[in-house]
């Protein structure tokens, strides 16, 4: 990308390409990986970068890393529980490491990284509405190589990829309800099924052949839909 290009016109560029992933069917993994690739083109000296992602229960991983170094510096920080992209994550800030070496912030961290090769850093948490899913972080191998303005272009590009994440996590919650509720009605319908069965052959009620249904699954400790489908079977089978 053209480094005299404005910087309000870097992101337009760039974020046309990501809203061209919101209205993708990648998976979040596919679209993290893309979304780290771009980050790593736009910020100049960049050598590297990813995601932290973050889950509910604390656990951190690495997503989209776009070298193995950035995986390797990553996972440093999550053994020592230490490091910019956590500070990040925690305190929802930009967190800029001129000198990994040297940085007194991340004492086990740093010369770690500094190891590595990676000497300095820039992390951005991503936030999503009063959500934190964890923080996008670009690496460099030269001392101080990320000036403000690449922090705000970093927030500004994690703040996209937050939102990427946050669309991504309610496609796939909507899905699981979908399926819940298409398994729920479906159990429904067997089991009605089931009972008329009942009805007709044993001359009963709706309600009473309900609780032969219920006896059952609980004599047997089976799922009431197995029961009422192994009735549904067993009738299918004789009228064949």
């Amino acid at each position: 990308m053209a480094q005299d290009l404005p910087l309000a016109d870097e992101l337009a560029a760039v974020f046309a390409r990501l809203s061209g992933l919101l209205l993708s069917e990648e998976t979040m993994q596919t679209s993290l990986q893309l979304v780290v690739t771009l980050a790593q083109e736009t910020i100049a000296g960049s050598v590297g970068a990813g995601v932290t992602l973050v889950d509910e229960a604390g656990g951190r991983k690495s997503a989209g890393a776009t070298t193995a170094r950035v995986q390797e510096a990553d996972q440093i920080q999550y053994d020592v529980d230490e490091g910019p992209c956590l500070t990040a994550w925690r305190d929802g800030v930009v967190v800029s490491v001129a000198d990994t070496a040297t940085d007194g912030r991340f004492p086990r961290w740093g010369p770690a990284a500094a190891d590595l090769g990676l000497r300095s850093s820039l992390s951005a948490p991503l936030v999503a509405g009063h959500q934190t899913l964890g923080a996008m972080k670009v690496y460099s191998t030269e001392v101080a190589a990320f000036a403000d303005r690449d922090q705000h272009l970093l927030s500004m590009f994690a703040a996209q990829a937050a939102v990427l994440l946050a669309n991504v996590q309610a496609y796939e919650s909507a899905r699981q309800v979908t399926d819940q509720l298409r398994e729920a009605l479906q159990s429904r319908d067997v089991i009605s099924t089931a009972k008329g069965i009942l009805m007709v052959r044993d001359g009963v009620t709706d309600q009473d052949a309900f609780r032969m249904l219920v006896g059952v699954a609980g004599s047997e400790n089976r799922k009431l839909r197995d029961v009422a489908e192994d009735i549904v079977t067993a009738v299918q089978r004789r009228n064949r």
